[in-house]
């Protein structure tokens, strides 16, 4: 089983200098390749460049520029060409599917924060004794970083990767052979409705409340928003006045995103402990939260008809402040290690299925938070309702299965 270990880093000041100038370099690595695609492209070769030619070019990078490239791992360099081959790929790939392509862009400084390292010794080895909570992580170029090790690491470290999120740098750990630590069975079976206005109700009628973090830290977000959009003109952007604005709106989103996942993780932990098998519904996201389509006006040319948008933005943001699929991403991985089961099911007319007869109608959904069947009369909070659906698609599946 594989696993992946985030652990925060503790460099010197001169430590996080050198790291800045890892990444730096790594970066104009990264766009010098991507511009050396697109100038063979633009000359009339039918075939880009691939990888392979590229990573060939590299003992020449590092010979001809040692001050930059040249103190680098090998291997990590490596790994940023095959990162920019993996963003040319799936551009290929959404070309074919007819999806919009997304050319691969190039990084600024400041939007390039991760190097990997493919293998552990090479460039980058990790100490695994720990020494009261603290250990090391020893980076090819800057040295023996302090690493607060909050948690033991279990099964072989295969890759190391350093990622920098505003003042705070990271060493995350990506390990094979981990050993699964099942829990003892509960004979339980749930499922569970996802929502907005409460974050989840299950089948035997208990919920979770929304914590909206977004939305109590809006006034704080706005008004640091307001602060940075005083420095409109192009001439000012890196002044240090701005980029102080511009750090305190990332602390903040940070602190929204840090709020977010520890309570994802909390509630998929309580999940995983009670629970055998989980149902829930299989959402799409992406597709939920797009913006709609414009509405031409027929009568005038150029006009635009009222389409909903202004409605829309802010239920967008409701679903992307609880955030479904970075919660479902939890309890999934999880329930692997626990030996526990996880069932996705259609998410279609949940909401509008009677738990009791079966009956599907619009009408069932009398409100937001009513559940009122107009064929057997079946009243429930319409949650509860759709998490009961969940649960029995959950088991014809199961039964399905075996």
């Amino acid at each position: 089983m594989r696993r992946s270990y985030r652990f925060l880093m503790r460099p010197t000041a001169r430590q996080e200098q050198t790291l800045r100038s890892m990444l730096k370099d790594h970066c104009s690595l990264y766009n010098a390749a991507l511009q050396e695609r697109r100038d063979a492209w633009r000359h009339g070769s039918k075939t880009s460049i691939q990888y392979g030619q590229q990573s060939a070019q590299l003992k020449e990078i590092r010979a001809f520029d040692p001050e930059h490239q040249g103190r680098w791992s090998f291997s990590s360099q490596q790994a940023t060409l095959r990162r920019l081959n993996t963003a040319f790929a799936a551009f290929f790939r959404r070309i074919k599917s007819g999806d919009n392509p997304g050319y691969p862009r190039f990084k600024g400084a400041g939007h390039f924060d991760t190097v990997e390292f493919p293998k552990n010794g090479d460039g980058c080895r990790w100490d695994s004794t720990p020494h009261d909570r603290l250990t090391r992580v020893r980076l090819q170029g800057v040295g023996h970083v302090r690493v607060l090790q909050h948690r033991p690491v279990r099964g072989r470290v295969k890759t190391i990767s350093i990622k920098r999120e505003g003042r705070r740098w990271f060493v995350v750990l990506a390990c094979d052979d981990v050993p699964a630590e099942p829990l003892p069975a509960t004979n339980s079976m749930v499922g569970v409705d996802l929502g907005t206005t409460r974050f989840f109700t299950d089948s035997n009628g208990n919920y979770e409340e929304n914590p909206r973090f977004l939305q109590s830290t809006m006034d704080q977000l706005a008004e640091a928003q307001r602060h940075l959009s005083t420095f409109p003109q192009r001439t000012r952007r890196r002044t240090k006045k701005r980029r102080a604005a511009a750090r305190k709106v990332a602390q903040l989103h940070a602190k929204i995103r840090r709020q977010r996942l520890d309570h994802h993780h909390k509630t998929a932990n309580t999940l995983i402990i009670s629970h055998d098998v989980i149902g829930h519904e299989q959402l799409n996201t992406a597709g939920m939260t797009k913006r709609p389509s414009p509405r031409p006006d027929p009568d005038r040319e150029g006009s635009f008809l009222p389409n909903g948008a202004a409605a829309k933005a802010g239920l967008n943001r409701s679903i992307l402040d609880v955030g479904w699929g970075q919660f479902l991403r939890i309890p999934a991985s999880k329930a692997e290690s626990a030996g526990r089961r996880l069932i996705p099911v259609d998410a279609r007319d949940t909401s509008r299925t009677c738990p009791v007869c079966g009956h599907v109608a619009k009408e069932n959904r009398t409100t937001q938070a009513k559940f009122a069947c107009v064929s057997c009369g079946f009243v429930a909070n319409a949650d509860h309702a759709g998490a009961l659906n969940v649960l029995h698609r959950a088991g014809l599946a199961l039964c399905a299965e075996t």
